[in-house]
């Protein structure tokens, strides 16, 4: 494994992050594996140097975090020797507490905490923006969590670059914690962060922690059009989407190289990348990840392997869905605007 500071952070993480969204209950998802079968990937994943390690209150309704505490402490050498990202946000709320709301928000925090078995975590994201929260409240609870010694850093997830640095812009007049990362969709098949988002980002020192860097598992080369796909691999089913894996797989072929490795190695190309956040259901899955450090691919291969693409509209993945009973504007701009009195009407 190879480390690299996290942004500003003053943490020293792996190269490649450790997601836990695979690991819970196949009530959340179909794929997911018990807290049994994931403990392979767990013991590799600390054989092979992970530190920095990824969740979120969403997976499994909190049982991903219970499954990633008790492994830390299962095969981990310490609290101090591990770096715990959790998310809050998209999880299922009742009654008066809901999406990003400071209620929320100060539950949320505890929930997981208890979850995970620890007394802080180094890194506390918000999985997608909350448009009935006004962005003051968002970042006050926010920092109130860091100020508390609950949370270390924070970081954000998947929105435009625009909102990125209304927020940012926002932390830093009013005083209060800015956002050390950005974890958002980035690999050869959904490029559009690189317009505003990773310069933004490589700009202010914020860490990038690129989601889905092999499409789910399309770049991998495991899943082409003839075969039967899940719901959660709809989003990459562009003809252009085909030609990128082609491109993949030739390379790696020429390289006696896996696809999922020149996928990922083409990820850690780019100086604005942190650390891609890499999932395992199969033992080779790691070894893949980890093998992928080694390769140094040429400018021609990059070339080749970036040569299909087509700009695609920017996915609406983005804002999660209006709570029961409430409706939110269908632009969102003006309500960023009004809220943050910041940007101009």
């Amino acid at each position: 494994m190879r480390y690299i500071d996290l942004g500003t952070t003053g943490l020293r993480v792996s190269r490649l992050a450790f997601g836990a969204s695979s690991y819970g209950s196949r009530d959340w998802m179909p794929w997911a594996l018990s807290e049994d079968d994931a403990q392979p990937h767990y013991r590799a994943a600390f054989e092979h140097g992970f530190n920095l390690f990824d969740t979120a209150e969403s997976y499994s309704s909190g049982l991903s975090e219970e499954i990633l505490g008790r492994a830390i402490k299962r095969y981990g050498t310490g609290r101090d020797k591990v770096v715990i990202a959790t998310k809050v946000g998209l999880a299922k709320s009742e009654g008066v507490s809901h999406g990003l709301s400071r209620k929320r928000i100060r539950h949320a925090i505890d929930d997981s905490l208890r979850r995970l078995g620890t007394d802080y975590v180094d890194l506390y994201q918000i999985h997608r923006l909350d448009p009935h929260t006004p962005l003051e409240e968002v970042m006050r609870a926010l920092d109130d969590a860091v100020r508390a010694g609950k949370v270390l850093h924070i970081g954000a997830s998947s929105m435009h670059a625009w909102q990125f640095a209304t927020l940012q812009q926002l932390a830093g007049r009013d005083g209060l914690t800015r956002f050390s990362t950005m974890q958002n969709k980035y690999n050869l098949l959904y490029r559009e962060e690189e317009r505003e988002t990773l310069p933004l980002c490589l700009h202010q020192g914020v860490a990038v922690l690129p989601y889905s860097p092999l499409a789910r598992g399309l770049l991998a080369g495991s899943r082409r059009q003839d075969t039967d796909r899940s719901r959660v691999v709809r989003d990459f089913v562009r003809p252009e989407d085909e030609s990128i894996v082609d491109r993949v797989i030739q390379v790696a072929a020429e390289r006696g190289a896996r696809p999922a490795q020149i996928a990922l190695a083409w990820l850690l190309h780019n100086p604005a990348v942190t650390s891609p956040i890499v999932g395992a259901t199969r033992a080779a899955h790691l070894d893949d990840a980890v093998a992928a450090l080694d390769i140094v691919l040429s400018a021609e291969e990059l070339e080749r392997l970036e040569a299909p693409y087509v700009p695609q509209q920017v996915q609406l993945d983005r804002n999660v869905a209006p709570a029961p009973g409430q409706t939110a504007s269908p632009d969102l701009l003006p309500l960023f605007r009004r809220r943050s009195g910041i940007m101009p009407a």
